[in-house]
């Protein structure tokens, strides 16, 4: 290969890990924008994460997905204005988002195995420290009940957890898988790799 070679293909690479990242931190800021509650709280449905299944097709989703989710919860720190406590997203939230992609790439080859990677990393990960964030705001009622967690972290870790891997699966498996055979049948995929 010689050196334009390189740097051509080196030139696609941070193209589309731009796009990648871009395209998912705008959809979470609609969906931060419309579904409020439902894009940050302990129910989440990130319409961006149906994007992780482009780590199925290229490895620049990676980085791609990763900095899109830094971009994106640093601005959601504006949005919802979870202050300094809104760090924790960036820095944990965005660590599930690579651990998650990175084993969707792993494991390419078996789709329902790869598209658990974010619902697992996104499970484990974004409960632990979600009700830090959201006892600070005040906000940890299990949803059309009365029952009030707050103070309570194992409690709210385990209804963390059931949520949020609950709203990731139907976002992964719901729109993602849709959308990774539709990239297949198009012809769209075999351009990412």
């Amino acid at each position: 290969m010689d050196k334009n070679s390189a740097n051509a293909d080196r030139n696609i690479s941070i193209t589309r890990i731009a796009m990648i990242a871009a395209l998912y931190a705008a959809l979470t800021m609609l969906t931060l924008t419309f579904l409020q509650g439902f894009a940050w709280g302990p129910v989440q449905f990130r319409v961006s994460e149906a994007l992780c299944i482009l780590a199925l097709f290229t490895p620049a989703a990676i980085p791609g997905l990763t900095l899109g989710c830094i971009l994106a919860n640093l601005l959601g720190i504006l949005l919802v204005g979870s202050g300094p406590l809104g760090l924790l997203d960036v820095f944990f939230g965005s660590m599930a988002t690579l651990l998650g992609s990175l084993w969707m790439w792993h494991f390419k080859d078996r789709k329902p195995l790869a598209l658990l990677g974010p619902v697992v990393t996104n499970a484990l990960i974004v409960s632990a420290y979600l009700p830090l964030m959201l006892a600070a705001l005040g906000f940890y009622t299990i949803p059309f009940t009365t029952i009030d967690l707050a103070g309570t972290w194992p409690a709210m870790y385990i209804f963390g957890f059931i949520c949020i891997a609950t709203g990731e699966a139907i976002v992964v498996y719901g729109m993602g898988w849709p959308l990774a055979k539709m990239l297949e049948s198009s012809g769209f995929a075999d351009k990412l790799r």
